[in-house]
């Protein structure tokens, strides 16, 4: 199965779940550039279980869109477990969904006067918020600019599985 045949039939598995239980969800997207939403998109009936979703590319539109303190990006930087959560949180205020996902990361290596090697190619952030709960896991996938963006879109619809997994009765 290839990367993008791993992210779409996640997205199925979470649309029809999400459909079943009458829950919502809200993406926001950093590095992956859309790529979550754009799978659940491709699903048929997403719209019942996807308000939409934020992009934030810079740090701008992650406080002015998403909510996430100036503090927090100052303090801890944008790839990092608590910007994925505030970025969550946000997204989730935001629509009014039941759970909110968000990714934050380094999809390829930065330039050597650039470099940060506590922020090496292929990190991700990636967390998950509902009521009363709030995970963020740290991610290191290996591969070009465009496998590693794959893998985190895939992660994340995982992580919202994980999480349905968990609480369905």
């Amino acid at each position: 199965m290839t990367l993008a045949e791993e992210t779409a039939a996640a997205a199925q598995e979470v649309v029809e779940r999400m459909t079943a239980q009458g829950l919502r969800l809200a993406t926001a997207e950093s590095t992956v550039g859309g790529l979550i939403g754009h799978a659940l998109t491709d699903v048929h009936g997403a719209s019942r279980v996807f308000p939409g979703g934020i992009t934030a590319y810079a740090n701008p539109p992650k406080q002015a869109l998403l909510g996430v303190p100036a503090a927090t990006l100052e303090a801890h930087g944008s790839v990092s477990a608590e910007t994925a959560l505030a970025m969550a949180h946000g997204v989730r205020a935001a629509f009014g969904a039941d759970l909110a996902v968000a990714e934050t990361g380094m999809a390829s290596a930065l330039p050597p006067e650039r470099a940060n090697p506590e922020r090496p190619a292929g990190l991700y952030y990636i967390a998950l918020v509902a009521e009363g709960f709030e995970r963020a896991e740290r991610r290191m996938f290996p591969g070009d600019r465009e496998e590693t963006k794959q893998r985190a879109a895939a992660a994340a619809l995982r992580l919202v599985l994980d999480y349905l997994d968990a609480t369905e009765g």
